[in-house]
Parts: C-alpha cells; sequence; structure tokens
C-alpha cells in the first residue's frame, strides 16, 4: 500500500495541535472517558443560548421517547422548508443541542429554514436498531405535524454529519422501503457507511486521520452487539448503508468526504451506487480534508469553499 494521502497544511496544523491524547484509540475500556472528554469539549447550549438574543425560535419538542430540537429563525412564519438533522459522535456520543449552533448559522438563516435536530438514543447502551427507530418516529411525526410546526412537508431534507450521515442515509432507505415520508434530498457529510473496515482509505488513513481502526471497530461493535465481527454477513443495510443492495428510489444525495479521511471511499461507492441506481447525487471530495476538517480548520479556505458549496447545493434544491 501507498503512502497516506496529504493534508491541506492548515488542516495538516489543526491535526497536529489535537495531541495525543486526542488521537488515543477508543476502546471498549476507554469509552466512557472519551464520552466525558468530548462532552466537556463540546457543552450542551441551552434554548435561551441557541435564541442568540431573539434571532431564533426554540423549542425542545417530545415525540414518544425522542427529544427533537426544533429552530427556526425569528419573524419567519412559514411553511418553511425543514432541515431534519442527525448529529455525529460515532453512535456513542454528541447531541442535539451542540450542532445547532452552526447549523442554524450556516444555513437556517441564510436560506430561511427550519430545523429539527434528534437526540436519538446511543449505544452501546441502546444499540441498532435503537437511533434509527428514533429518527424514523420523529420523521413521520414532523410530517404528520407540518402544519403545527409552521414547516412544509414535501420540502423535507434529511442531514447529517460522521455518524449522523449514516443515519441519514440509512433514515432514507427505511423511509422508501416503509412507504413513509419522502424527503427532498439527504445531506451526507462524510458519512459512516459502511462497517467492513475493509476500504482503502479506512487502511491507508488509519491513525494518520484523526479516527483509525481500532475505534472504528469499537464504535461498530458497540452498535451493532458485542458478536459483530467486521464484515459479518448478517449486518443489515438499515444498520451500514454500504450493504444496501438496491439505491433506487431514494432523494437526491449531496455527498462530502475529504481526500485524506477514513471514510473517503465508502462515501465515493455510495454515490457511485446510487448513480448505478438512476439516482442523484452529488459528490464533493475535499482535497487534503480529514475527517471533521471543518471544525478543526474553521477558518482554512478549504473549509470556507466547502461550506459555501453546500449551501449552493441546499439552495438549488430548495429554490431558496
Amino acid at each position: 500500500m501507498s503512502g497516506p494521502t496529504p493534508f491541506d497544511p492548515e488542516v495538516a496544523a489543526a491535526v497536529d495541535a489535537l495531541g495525543t491524547d486526542w488521537r488515543e484509540p477508543v476502546t471498549p475500556e476507554n469509552l466512557a472517558e472519551r464520552r466525558a472528554r468530548d462532552a466537556a469539549s463540546r457543552p450542551r447550549p441551552t434554548a435561551g443560548e441557541l435564541r442568540a438574543g431573539g434571532r431564533f425560535e426554540v423549542e425542545e419538542l417530545r415525540v414518544g421517547d425522542v427529544t427533537l430540537v426544533s429552530a427556526r429563525p425569528a419573524g419567519l412564519d412559514g411553511p418553511l422548508p425543514l432541515l431534519y438533522y442527525l448529529h455525529g459522535g460515532a453512535m456513542v456520543m454528541g447531541n442535539a443541542w451542540s450542532v445547532l449552533p452552526t447549523v442554524l448559522r450556516e444555513w437556517a438563516e441564510p436560506l430561511g429554514l427550519a430545523v429539527l435536530s434528534v437526540e436519538y438514543r446511543l449505544a452501546p447502551e441502546a444499540p441498532y436498531p435503537a437511533a434509527l427507530e428514533d429518527a424514523y418516529e420523529g420523521l413521520v411525526w414532523a410530517a404528520g405535524h407540518a402544519e403545527e410546526l409552521r414547516v412544509d412537508p414535501g420540502r423535507i431534507v434529511i442531514g447529517g454529519k460522521s455518524a449522523g450521515g449514516g443515519l441519514a442515509a440509512a433514515l432514507a432507505l427505511l423511509a422508501r422501503d416503509r412507504g413513509g415520508p419522502a424527503a427532498l434530498g439527504q445531506l451526507l457529510l462524510s458519512p459512516m457507511l459502511d462497517d467492513s473496515l475493509e476500504t482503502y482509505s479506512a487502511r491507508q488513513m488509519s491513525g494518520v486521520d484523526v479516527w483509525d481502526l481500532t475505534s472504528h471497530a469499537t464504535i461498530w461493535r458497540a452498535y451493532l452487539g458485542e458478536r459483530y465481527e467486521p464484515g459479518a454477513a448478517d449486518v443489515p443495510p438499515y444498520a451500514a448503508p454500504a450493504r444496501a443492495t438496491d439505491l433506487s428510489g431514494l432523494p437526491p444525495a449531496y455527498v462530502e468526504v475529504g481526500s485524506a479521511e477514513m471514510f473517503r471511499d465508502e462515501g465515493v461507492a455510495y454515490a457511485n451506487r446510487i448513480w448505478q441506481s438512476g439516482g442523484q447525487a452529488e459528490l464533493h471530495v475535499v482535497p487534503g480534508a480529514c475527517h471533521g476538517f471543518d471544525g478543526l480548520a474553521r477558518h482554512a479556505p478549504l473549509t470556507t469553499d466547502a461550506r459555501t458549496t453546500r449551501t449552493h447545493w441546499l439552495r438549488r434544491l430548495l429554490g431558496a
């Protein structure tokens, strides 16, 4: 195997600045400590903080056992398009609140979008299919209560980053197969799709990217259960969308990966298979970008370009 794909210089500096503690592999033994560290680094904003002095309307909603955080630019009565967003965190970390400042700033305000961020159950306490069923329950509820939410049920976009991107892809598959709400599009940012650990980029970039094969095996086992083994034949496509054999009839997809991240090849393959199934996909491979580059190198030119490109796709999709 050839050497790793090089990082953009500003991304490389940001990765170096993480230090060795943040690059330590995630294992079953240190998962609790890593969760605590992640929570401390990304404190959950309050509803008052998310309202940003009146710029946004924010409300927490309880739908069965699922919490949804509803947010929208203040003063826009709608019905607005809806971004149904699934947070990242490797299926074992993260929350629906911490992602909202970025989502509101980058998309909700400039595009006039309403947002529902989903607080789905986390593994290993709640393994598959808990998170996916939570996401589906919330989506069905949102589509059925569109008037109450002041949103347009014909303009719902499913989106997410990393584990949330993989969950968004799985949700699109599940909604298609159950005859559930039809999304207008799916926004898949560095989606976690493939449980096999066998793609070229997973092996090429392990331990060079901010993620590695040990961590990846740990979180897939947490999500799929203790009996999981990489490449096992009985993993359903709703758990690992790379396993899906039929990608026809899905909403148009925006797929973004970094050239220097472990998830590169699975994202590229997923877009390619959507095309092969007769569907629509827009693929962007960000040169020199690692996993989570936009959070690490926030002001780098490649981050600015990636954010602009995502927003342009949403604007075209929504006709905003």
